[in-house]
């Protein structure tokens, strides 16, 4: 069968969470590629949805057969009030992007950070009655092409507090990829896909990768943790967001995001893809100007 015949009768509509964001504006190509009918879901998108308004969730979620959730990062998490009101709606089928390292204790280089909104989330599609598949992605490969490290690339170094650590850095078109495997294929049913690109980098090695496809030579700059954080308030962050965006960065400083995950050769039957190709792709774009 043909994934456009299997799309054909997979659950639709699809209500796609987050359509505008990194993985949501991908997947809901994908799918309207195959000939799914979506729903794009986010506070300015063709449907409007706000996780801080659940006035907003029942008309999004009126007679979606499969959701795509994006969810919000803030404790205590809303997915599970969301999910509930999915299930109670009749979707059928529930995809949650998630985070690497919900499961393991102090991933995130506390245990303050454990059982935390994604770790919610999980717990509450887990909990549903039905049929439902786990995203676990590290860091996205994007983030040095269309993110949050983009800009000071552009600008010639970028410091962070992450020493000679290393990722295995997960392109967001492979995360789409799954998503929509998911969404649209059976035999993803409670599976949990860890996800991760096919080999290791440091942060200085990415930036090499870009130098080799683009005219950008962007300097690695190693900071300590403190001074990292006290930059951050200082741009105006609160200690809160600050602390929070230094603990996200710890995996990447003590390599625990390192080791090669299966879940794109599992889901899909290939390879992931390669963070240079994602690099040269963004070059041929003009990603750095």
């Amino acid at each position: 069968m043909t994934q456009t015949a299997e799309a054909n009768t997979a659950p639709s509509p699809v209500l796609v969470l987050g359509a505008t964001g990194k993985t949501g504006r991908r997947v809901l190509a994908r799918l309207r590629e195959l000939g799914v009918e979506t729903r794009a879901a986010s506070r300015s998108g063709e449907t409007p949805f706000d996780w801080a308004d659940p006035k907003t969730w029942g008309p999004a979620l009126e007679g979606a057969a499969a959701v795509y959730i994006v969810p919000l990062d803030t404790t205590p998490s809303p997915t599970p009030a969301f999910v509930e009101r999915a299930v109670a709606a009749g979707a059928r089928r529930l995809v949650l992007l998630s985070a690497r390292g919900v499961d393991t204790p102090g991933y995130f280089g506390s245990p303050d950070y454990d059982g935390g909104p994604h770790a919610q989330g999980e717990e509450a599609v887990r909990s549903s009655d039905v049929t439902w598949t786990i995203l676990r992605p590290g860091w996205f490969a994007q983030n040095f092409t269309e993110g949050v490290f983009l800009d000071d690339i552009r600008n010639g170094s970028l410091t962070l507090p992450v020493g000679d650590g290393e990722a295995s850095y997960i392109d967001a078109d492979d995360i789409a990829a799954v998503a929509v495997a998911a969404l649209t294929e059976d035999g993803h049913e409670g599976e949990e896909y860890e996800l991760s690109g096919p080999r290791a980098l440091g942060v200085a090695d990415v930036l090499d990768e870009i130098a080799k496809v683009s005219d950008v030579r962007a300097s690695y700059i190693p900071a300590e943790e403190a001074a990292f954080r006290e930059g951050l308030v200082a741009q105006g962050m609160s200690e809160v967001e600050a602390a929070l965006w230094t603990a996200a960065l710890d995996p990447i400083r003590t390599s625990r995001e390192a080791p090669v995950k299966d879940g794109v050769e599992r889901a899909l039957g290939r390879p992931p893809r390669d963070l240079a190709e994602v690099v040269r792709e963004a070059a041929e774009k003009g990603a750095w100007g």
